[in-house]
C-alpha cells in the first residue's frame, strides 16, 4: 500500500499527459482519413517499436521495456494504434481481393495461397515477439486484431477460422518450447502447483500470483471488504498493474467488477457504433479495430488475472499503473472521437448542393422550392393536380348571364351621364361580347349537334350565327340548345 501510494503522484502526472494528448488530438486532427496517408509509415513505424525492446534487459521475465534515463517505456502501447491504422489502410485497398479470390473446401471458401501472405506475415511476427521478447499478450493482441479485422473487410468465416487454427498452432509450438510460456500453462491448468514444489525446485519462472489472486477473489465475495481493506500486496509486484482488477475483486467484490465492466462495455459498444455510422471504409475498420483493441485487452487481462486463459502480463485499460498504457488508451479514445465527429457531419454532396442552390438567382431558388414541394405530394396527388378541372354547362351558363347583365346595366348608365356614360357602355358590350366568345370557345361540343367532316370519323361542332355588331345581346347567349340547365 506504502508502494502505491507513493507511485500516485507518477500515476497522475502521466494521466495529465494522456489528456492534453487527447485534448491534442481531437483539436489538431480534424479528419481521420489523413491517417490513410501514412499507412505504409505507420507499418515501419511499429515494426520498428516491436523489436526495439529486443535489446534490452528483461523486466520479470519479459522483454517489452526500453530505459532512457529515469524513464521506461512499453513500445508495445504504442504499436497498438500504430498497427491498427496499417492493417486499415492495407486491408481497405486489399479487401476485394482478399474477399473475392478464395476456393471452397468443405463447403466454406478459403482464400488463396499468394492471398494468405499478409496473415502469415502476422503470424510469424507475433510468434517472433512471442519467443524473442517473451511477451505473450502483444503477441495474442496483435494477431487477434489482425484476424478480426481481416473478417470484418471480407466477411469470410473461412479467415477467421484459419486465424484461429494458426493462433492455436503457434501457441503450442511456443508453449512447448518456451520455459516462460510452459510456466505460464503450468500456473494456469494448476494454480495451486506452487504449493507442492520443495523450497529446492522453485525456479525463477514458477510464481503463486494466480492462486493469490484467486483467494482474494475469494475473500471478496459479492460486495467485497471494502475499500484500503483488503490485502492486494499477497499477489507482488503486479497488485497495481497487471493485477489490478484483483485488487478491485477484493476490496469491491463482485458487484465492483460487474460495474467496471460495464463500464467498459459501453465505451467497446460506443466505438462498434462509430464504426457502424462512418461513410468511409476506412473510418469504418479503423473504429472497429480501436475497439477490438480495447475489448481484446480487456479479455485477455481478465481471462488471466480470473484463470480463464494464461496469464499475458498485459495492463488493464484506464485502470493499472502505468504512463505507456495510459498515454496509449487516451489517444485510442480521442482517434474514436474524432471518427465519430467525421461521421456525424452532413455528407458532402448534400452540402455541395444546399450551398449552389442557394447561390442561385430568386427565380432558381423559387424553382427549387416548387421541385422540393413536387417530391413531398404523393405520385396521385401530383396527377391529380396536373389533370384539367373540367367545366359544367352550368357553369358556363351562368358566366355568361352574369357578364351580360353587367353589360346591360353599364349600357343603361346613369341618369345624365351624357357622352361620357355612352363610350363606358359601349366599351363595357365589347367586354362582354368578348367574354361570350371565349366562352364559347371552351364549350364542349354538343352531341346531338355533331357532325361528322367526309372523310374522317372526327365529329365537329355547328357554327353559330355571329352577333351583329351593335346589336343587343340576346338572353340566352348559348342558343336555344345551350347546356345550361
Amino acid at each position: 500500500q506504502s508502494k502505491a501510494v507513493q507511485t500516485a503522484p507518477t500515476q497522475l502526472m502521466w494521466s495529465a499527459v494522456g489528456i492534453m494528448l487527447f485534448l491534442a488530438i481531437v483539436v489538431l486532427l480534424r479528419d481521420h482519413r489523413l491517417l490513410q496517408r501514412y499507412t505504409y509509415t505507420a507499418m515501419a513505424l511499429g515494426l520498428v517499436l516491436l523489436v526495439m525492446p529486443i535489446g534490452f534487459p528483461a523486466v520479470n521475465g519479459a522483454k517489452i521495456w526500453v530505459t532512457i534515463g529515469p524513464f521506461s517505456l512499453q513500445p508495445g502501447e504504442f504499436t497498438k494504434i500504430i498497427v491498427t491504422v496499417f492493417f486499415a489502410g492495407y486491408l481497405m485497398v486489399k479487401r476485394d481481393a482478399l474477399a473475392l479470390a478464395s476456393r471452397k473446401v468443405m463447403g466454406l471458401y478459403f482464400p488463396r495461397g499468394r492471398d494468405m501472405g499478409p496473415i502469415l506475415v502476422a503470424w510469424l511476427l507475433s510468434l517472433l515477439i512471442l519467443v524473442a521478447e517473451r511477451d505473450l499478450g502483444t503477441s495474442l493482441l496483435f494477431f487477434g486484431v489482425f484476424v478480426v479485422m481481416l473478417y470484418i473487410a471480407t466477411e469470410r468465416t473461412s479467415w477467421l477460422l484459419f486465424g484461429l487454427g494458426l493462433s492455436a498452432t503457434g501457441a503450442a509450438i511456443v508453449g512447448s518450447i518456451e520455459p516462460h510460456v510452459k510456466s505460464r500453462v503450468h500456473a494456469w491448468l494448476d494454480p495451486l502447483y506452487y504449493y507442492d514444489l520443495k523450497p529446492g525446485q522453485v525456479t525463477g519462472t514458477d510464481s503463486d500470483q494466480l492462486a493469490q489472486a484467486l483467494f482474494g477473489y475469494g475473500d471478496g465475495g459479492l460486495l467485497g471488504t471494502g475499500l484500503n481493506q483488503g490485502y492486494p500486496g499477497e499477489v507482488g509486484f503486479a497488485a497495481n498493474s497487471d493485477f489490478i482488477l484483483t485488487s478491485v475483486g477484493e476490496e469491491l467484490g463482485l458487484a465492483g467488477m460487474m460495474a467496471i465492466f460495464m463500464v467498459y462495455a459501453l465505451l467497446i459498444e460506443r466505438g462498434l457504433r462509430t464504426a457502424l455510422a462512418a461513410r468511409d471504409p476506412f473510418g469504418k475498420l479503423l473504429a472497429a479495430g480501436l475497439s477490438v483493441v480495447m475489448a481484446l485487452q480487456v479479455f485477455i487481462v481478465a481471462g488471466g488475472v480470473t484463470g480463464l486463459i494464461p496469464l499475458t502480463g498485459m495492463t488493464m485499460p484506464f485502470l493499472a499503473q502505468g504512463g505507456s498504457s495510459v498515454i496509449t488508451n487516451w489517444a485510442l479514445v480521442a482517434i474514436l472521437i474524432v471518427i465519430s465527429h467525421t461521421a456525424r457531419r452532413p455528407a458532402p454532396s448534400v452540402v455541395a448542393g444546399e450551398v449552389s442552390a442557394t447561390q442561385n438567382s430568386r427565380g432558381g431558388r423559387r424553382r427549387a422550392a416548387s421541385r422540393f414541394e413536387e417530391q413531398q405530394l404523393d405520385p396521385a396527388d401530383q396527377e391529380e393536380l396536373a389533370e384539367p378541372t373540367p367545366v359544367q354547362g352550368s357553369d358556363l351558363g351562368e358566366l355568361s348571364r352574369t357578364a351580360e347583365r353587367q353589360a346591360g346595366d353599364d349600357a343603361a348608365g346613369e341618369p345624365g351621364s351624357g357622352p361620357g356614360g355612352s363610350a363606358s357602355a359601349d366599351a363595357s358590350r365589347a367586354d362582354a361580347d368578348a367574354a361570350t366568345q371565349q366562352v364559347r370557345a371552351a364549350e364542349p361540343p354538343s352531341p346531338p349537334d355533331a357532325l361528322t367532316v367526309p372523310g374522317s370519323g372526327t365529329p365537329s361542332t355547328p357554327p353559330r350565327p355571329a352577333t351583329p355588331p351593335g346589336a343587343p345581346p340576346s338572353a340566352d347567349p348559348m342558343g336555344p340548345r345551350g347546356h345550361s340547365q
